[in-house]
């Protein structure tokens, strides 16, 4: 007997090289048994995916999950539901001091959830500056930190640009690299404008680093004169991994055109915050759809937004396998050309529309749950501000229904019609 099958979909998985209608089978929070046609009769729920696309749970490994302790920081739980993504990692919004607190925050959710640990102690509690007192950055600290939290620890975070570093310029990555070779994880380094300048920052990161916002319009030395800048492709060449970060200022479709040109092929991650969820971000489906607008297949965006990012942080997540955590994102895929727009407004056109249906961790749909408002710090245009106005006024009158026709109610104890009536009848 299954516990749920999902009948009828599109099952796209790259980690398993699977594309076509199947159907798939869950038991105790895994997914058990995959083939052509499964009888329902066998499972105690069924989910009619038909003509509907069926994903890994999305993994987003680039966003900052702690709602109400900093500048930045979001709930997870109120967008996961929505769009497909099962599988987060906070970059960095904490260092040695705040780790724990993360930790207990985010423990309590149907999510997973891992953190890049900043190499700043203080971690990201203001829009920037964690680097300009070296005293932060504690190794020796950060490590015995990490260390004590093993896997919930996925790798180091160090944020590499003039206003977070100060007068200090490269030495607060040489202390991420150094973390990073201790606790044997992968480096995330954040780029915008320098110095330092990528030729400064990339000669130094190791096979399986990650340079996010990576297609970033802010660092003037990715691009030299339209084309990649040679130490990029060097790192590439070398192994250093590309994420895209997108947030409220990394993604420029000139710069990410020209590095998809050159065989660069990053990850898709949203760096969703406090800001960027307003936009252009909002969420990865939206972004995986800007990857689709630059020429980009479906298998190929599927891949960049599940075993692919999870591969890069050795995450256990991103595939549909026999076996795996039946974390699973269902879309409706709508052939239609809509402008989509970088950090920058130039525009693109995408192909199609991802609506998810269903968000499903380890078998079971997530709560759905609303927004809060936006923090007083936050930065809004009119548009947004009206969005979000219009967002709420849903919300409040689709929880107050107002039904008063008798036929809208059932009535599952009528009224007794004589004497010996019994509350069966």
């Amino acid at each position: 007997m299954w516990d749920l099958l999902v009948k009828g979909g599109r099952l796209l998985d790259p980690a398993d090289d699977r594309d076509g209608v199947a159907d798939l089978a869950v038991h105790r929070g895994r997914i058990v048994e995959i083939a052509d046609t499964l009888d329902e009769r066998s499972a105690a729920e069924t989910v009619d995916a038909t003509g509907l696309l069926v994903v890994p749970g999305l993994v987003d490994i680039h966003a900052h999950l702690s709602p109400g302790t900093g500048y930045w920081g979001l709930d997870p739980e109120t967008l996961a539901w929505r769009t497909g993504v099962t599988t987060w990692v906070d970059a960095g919004s904490v260092g040695a001091f705040g780790l724990s607190g993360l930790r207990a925050l985010t423990r309590p959710t149907e999510l997973t959830i891992t953190a890049l640990i900043n190499v700043s102690s203080i971690g990201i509690p203001g829009e920037t500056g964690e680097h300009h007192d070296l005293a932060n950055l504690d190794v020796d600290l950060a490590h015995r930190v990490a260390a004590a939290h093993g896997d919930f620890v996925s790798g180091v975070k160090a944020r590499i640009d003039r206003r977070t570093v100060g007068d200090h310029g490269i030495e607060p990555l040489r202390r991420g690299l150094d973390l990073a070779e201790r606790l044997g994880r992968p480096l995330m380094v954040h780029v915008g404008y320098g110095p330092p300048t990528i030729t400064e920052i990339l000669p130094l990161l190791r096979e399986g680093d990650l340079l996010t916002h990576c297609a970033s319009g802010s660092p003037d030395d990715l691009l030299r004169d339209g084309r990649v800048n040679p130490v990029v492709l060097e790192a590439a060449q070398r192994g250093v991994r590309f994420d895209l970060g997108h947030g409220s200022g990394a993604l420029d479709f000139e710069v990410l055109e020209a590095e998809l040109a050159a065989g660069i092929r990053p990850t898709i991650s949203t760096d969703l915050h406090a800001v960027s969820a307003h936009g252009p971000a909002f969420d990865m489906p939206t972004v995986m759809e800007k990857m689709l607008a630059v020429g980009w297949t479906l298998e190929e965006v599927v891949r960049a937004a599940t075993i692919a990012p999870a591969q890069s942080l050795g995450l256990a997540a991103g595939t549909l396998g026999v076996g795996a955590r039946a974390d699973i994102a269902i879309f409706d895929v709508t052939a239609e050309d809509h402008p989509v727009v970088d950090v920058h407004r130039q525009q693109r056109t995408s192909p199609a529309r991802l609506r998810n249906v269903l968000t499903l961790a380890a078998g079971a749909p997530l709560t759905e749950k609303a927004p809060a408002r936006s923090a007083p710090w936050v930065p809004r245009s009119p548009a947004q501000r009206t969005a979000e106005h219009e967002t709420f006024t849903e919300l409040r009158q689709s929880t107050t229904p107002r039904l008063h026709a008798a036929t809208d109610f059932p009535e599952p104890y009528p009224r007794a019609t004589g004497r010996g009536a019994t509350d069966k009848e």
